[in-house]
């Protein structure tokens, strides 16, 4: 660090093959970083049965890295002041390599756990770090189709990472879905250092928040152990779960306290004094949680008990970036003079809609009529997260939005981790309670289950064998029934969030092309 770096803004944008090379590493980057948030969902259940635990626990190897990921995101201004954006970026993604590697050699639940969410701290600043290099490649007067070459990636991720998660796991060994991104990063890291390291960002050294990152890691920690904790050890019945709750609880007050009252604090919670900020976060991030739940819940549902491979899963699934990627550039060419709320209203009612339709599926459900609402989604998707945050950013000065938008996709990540415990747990909790009642069905007195009984002893079976099968039959419709009230209880909550949209007061984002970077960054 002896030369001093040229200041960011004192760069000319790329041209030629350099301007085109250097936006194909820094997608190539994000796309590997997105892609790693879907592609393990419909694996979860064969990685589960490889190291030996339940699905349910296999979640964690989701909410690991979105929590470590969260973790990372406040973290991302200081560390590019401390040692350069392209030195940070470039650093990001050969760890992202390794950890990826070593997920890939992972010889039980507990060490990919470790390497997930090792994963997923490195992966921190590559979504931010990469949309601030792509900007200074482009002159401003390109920034727009700059964010929208950007954004297609992080809309094509997650329609491909369900497909290929499912196909890889099927065909060659889930193993693969983390080695698939050795040869990419490499590529990403080598080519974006040989483009921009001529154009590193000046550094100098700041004060980091040393005391808030502590506390900041302890609560979301202890908080999500709790989640995912909780239903293997009947909640507040166990201490561990009760000390984990009190610890939660108090580094979180702790942390408020220390984050409002620090000169340099790594979260500036002062931000949400902004009504059309914390309005806007609140509404992203509790509709991230509930749609990514969902998301999570679904393949589940469908190869634990609808006998799907993963790959149907996978197929299922990838259709929620189709339209969403067709729709998007139309979103962020009019958002500007349409009343962003009324997209954002119009996505929640769609999604209403879409899971609405979901809590109608029953166990005879074909592929057509379950991929149907996956299809619908994808609107919804396009009119989500650029009106909101759009919204979100809108009068923020320019020197205050890399903070927000770090703060805000901080906040989304942790609620898309929580949603997946949440909506897991009570789908076991709900699943519990159905199997109880549908047994109370299930007695000698009962003709259907004469008829059952005798039907199933005319094949065979045993009558151990035959009461076995009953209660297979029995489970599938138990958790078939919880699926549909998570759907429905989602679909609710949608229609909940709308008010909350229409407290805020639309107005035009300060900095131009701010709340369209930012808009960017939530994908």
């Amino acid at each position: 660090m002896a030369t001093s770096p040229t200041p960011a803004a004192q760069h000319q944008p790329l041209e030629g093959s350099a301007r085109l090379w250097g936006t194909l590493a820094l997608s190539a980057a994000t796309f590997m970083n997105v892609l790693d948030t879907s592609i393990a969902n419909v694996s979860l259940p064969a990685i589960a049965g490889d190291l030996g635990v339940s699905p349910n626990q296999g979640t964690w190897v989701i909410t690991s890295f979105a929590v470590a990921n969260a973790i990372a995101l406040p973290l991302t201004g200081w560390l590019s002041q401390r040692f350069g954006q392209v030195r940070l970026f470039v650093g990001s993604v050969i760890l992202f390599v390794l950890a990826s590697w070593m997920c890939g050699l992972a010889p039980n639940m507990t060490t990919l756990i470790a390497f997930r969410a090792l994963q997923g701290f490195v992966a921190g600043p590559m979504i931010p770090l990469s949309q601030s290099l792509l900007l200074s490649s482009y002159p401003k007067a390109l920034a727009g189709l700059a964010m929208a070459l950007w954004a297609m990636t992080t809309l094509v991720a997650p329609v491909l990472g369900p497909l290929l998660g499912g196909w890889i796991t099927d065909n060659i060994n889930w193993p693969w879905i983390f080695y698939i991104n050795i040869p990419v990063g490499i590529a990403a890291a080598l080519s974006s250092w040989a483009i921009y390291r001529k154009r590193e960002s000046q550094t100098r050294k700041v004060p980091i928040d040393k005391l808030g990152l502590a506390l900041l890691v302890v609560w979301i920690s202890a908080m999500q152990m709790v989640l995912d904790l909780g239903k293997e050890n009947d909640w507040f019945h166990s201490g561990m779960i009760v000390g984990l709750t009190v610890v939660a609880v108090v580094g979180f007050a702790f942390f408020m306290v220390w984050e409002l009252t620090d000169v340099h604090p790594v979260v500036d919670l002062r931000l949400f004094a902004k009504r059309n900020f914390w309005a806007g976060t609140v509404t992203v991030s509790i509709g991230y949680g509930l749609f990514f739940g969902n998301v999570v819940l679904l393949p589940l549902w469908l190869q634990q008990f609808m006998g799907y491979t993963a790959t149907d899963a996978g197929m299922v699934l990838a259709p929620v970036g189709l339209m969403a990627m067709v729709l998007s550039p139309f979103v962020g060419k009019t958002v500007g003079r349409v009343d962003p709320r009324r997209y954002v209203t119009f996505s929640f009612l769609v999604l209403a809609l879409v899971l609405w339709m979901r809590s109608r599926f029953n166990t005879q459900a074909d592929f057509v009529t379950i991929m149907i609402p996956t299809v619908v989604q994808g609107v919804a998707m396009a009119f989500f997260f650029i009106p909101l945050m759009t919204i979100t950013m809108s009068g923020m000065s320019q020197e205050r939005m890399p903070a927000a938008s770090g703060l805000t996709n901080f906040v989304r990540i942790t609620a898309g981790a929580i949603g997946t415990s949440v909506s897991t747990t009570l789908w076991e909790s709900r699943a519990a309670l159905h199997h109880s009642q549908l047994a109370e069905a299930v007695n000698p007195s009962s003709p259907a289950t004469q008829a059952t009984l005798s039907g199933l002893a005319a094949a065979g079976l045993t009558p151990q064998q035959a009461l076995a099968q009953i209660n297979r039959l029995v489970d599938q419709q138990a958790f078939m029934l919880a699926a549909a009230d998570i759907f429905y209880l989602s679909a609710g909550l949608f229609l909940l969030l709308i008010p909350l949209v229409w407290l805020t007061h639309p107005q035009r984002a300060a900095g131009g092309g701010g709340a369209l970077d930012a808009a960017a960054g939530a994908h």
